[in-house]
């Protein structure tokens, strides 16, 4: 399939652009701040200790490639299907679907387990509703947020992320307070532990490299920009400020408070693997940071269920718009919503409501882990369409809104960096399987792809 280069222009259908800059900019932050950083980080500190800052920059600057290169197709055709419609016309039909598909499946999945980590950390605070209880409210709530047009969706999301922002920014202040002794009552902590317990890296590159395993997969979610940005109001122009604000702040955030954490605390403190911003908090003798965590890490979660619930119904509005899912996946209302799309994407959290009652603990933790290696198969699939798409616009001259830096040089160090987290993965033996798992999903879906055909 020879597809023609990318050409400035905007394919939203039946979707409306009621997006701002300033909300898709802090929906970016609120799909990648999430449990990954206010939880997960605390395990890739117990592995490769103060040195986890080396596999955040890694990390870091893979997202900032790979968003740079995402950013370079919007600016020339802004799409709801961003990287599956850029694969698609890079590599063909089969490449954009299972690509789509892919992206699908894992948003439906993830939403399903954001809703029941929510709903458990608020079962626990209010022991006479269950669980599942908060399951169901948690999914009707943001599917109604969802579906009262994408105006109210960007509001709701922006606020969702501005409190998470501020309390990064809180958790920031306090810790370079602590650091530099202007707390009264407690010590300076000063700098000493990124080395005192075993040197800045007691696990060698072992530890580095199986913590940038875990790193890895917190950054997902920032792709949502790319999505989002077919329904602003002008997305060729915002995407590159958009992609610039994101990828600056995230950094700032993730490393700041990384930085923080091994500062401040131990990094072989058995709390830290618990919870690092907990540990840190009552290390500084904050009152009341059991509850404060809870809070933060639930608006998290709800945060990026709210995110994956929008980024998984434009998906597959876009696939139904190729001809690649079934036409009522285009169907919108007069608002622009994809209703269709909307309630197909938090059907499986209903389903979970059920599931978790029959197969408690069971059932989610085997799908996330089918899912698991998902951003590394999709990070992969952008790197190789942006090299396709730029080298065929170069050689028909065809005009382009926004160039990245550094081509081709940089795209193929973006692909060499993708391909050593993959072998990494094969070697690490939890990875191994999650990516092996991964790659047969992605198998499937590519022959599915070529032996049926959507007829709209």
């Amino acid at each position: 399939m020879h597809a023609a280069p990318l050409t400035t222009t905007t394919t939203t259908g039946g979707l409306h652009q009621g997006l701002t800059r300033r909300q898709i900019s802090m929906m970016g932050l609120g799909g990648a701040i999430g449990a990954g950083l206010f939880v997960g980080s605390g395990q890739a500190i117990s592995i490769a200790g103060p040195a986890v800052l080396i596999s955040y920059l890694v990390a870091g600057g893979i997202v900032v490639l790979v968003m740079a290169m995402l950013a370079e197709m919007v600016a020339a055709r802004p799409t709801p299907g961003a990287f599956s419609s850029y694969a698609q016309t890079a590599m063909g039909r089969s490449a954009g679907s299972a690509v789509g598909w892919l992206y699908w499946i894992q948003l439906v999945v993830v939403i399903a387990a954001e809703a029941t980590a929510a709903a458990g950390i608020v079962a626990a605070r209010t022991p006479g509703i269950a669980a599942w209880v908060w399951v169901l409210v948690f999914v009707v709530a943001l599917t109604a947020v969802n579906l009262f047009g994408v105006g109210n969706y960007g509001r709701f999301e922006f606020w969702f992320a501005a409190i998470k922002v501020a309390a990064i920014i809180a958790f920031l202040g306090v810790g370079v307070c602590a650091i530099m002794g202007l707390i009264p009552g407690v010590p300076a902590t000063g700098i000493g532990n990124l080395v005192d317990h075993g040197g800045f890296a007691p696990n060698g590159m072992t530890g580095i490299a199986a913590a940038l395993l875990i790193v890895m997969f917190a950054f997902g979610g920032t792709e949502v920009v790319a999505i989002a940005a077919a329904e602003s109001d002008d997305p060729s122009r915002n995407i590159r400020r958009i992609v610039r604000e994101v990828l600056v702040r995230i950094m700032i955030f993730y490393v700041g408070s990384i930085f923080v954490i091994v500062s401040v605390v131990p990094w072989n403190d058995a709390a830290v693997a618990d919870g690092p911003f907990s540990a840190v908090l009552e290390t500084l003798q904050v009152p009341g940071v059991a509850l404060v965590m809870d809070l933060i890490v639930v608006i998290a979660l709800l945060s990026a269920m709210n995110a994956n619930i929008y980024g998984a119904s434009r998906m597959a509005y876009s696939l139904g718009e190729r001809g690649l899912a079934p036409a009522a996946a285009t169907r919108t209302t007069g608002r622009g919503v994809p209703t269709v799309a909307v309630l197909a994407s938090v059907a499986f959290g209903f389903v979970t409501v059920g599931l978790n009652g029959a197969f408690p603990g069971v059932v989610l933790p085997v799908l996330l882990n089918i899912v698991g290696s998902t951003v590394l198969i999709i990070w992969s699939a952008t790197a190789v369409s942006q090299i396709i798409l730029r080298r065929r616009a170069d050689r028909s001259g065809a005009a382009m809104p926004m160039r990245m830096w550094g081509f081709p040089w940089l795209s193929w160090a973006c692909l060499v960096l993708l391909a050593g987290v993959i072998t990494l993965s094969l070697i690490d033996e939890t990875a191994r399987v999650q990516l092996l798992l991964t790659i047969g999903l992605t198998g499937v879906l590519l022959v599915v792809a070529r032996l049926t055909r959507v007829r709209r």
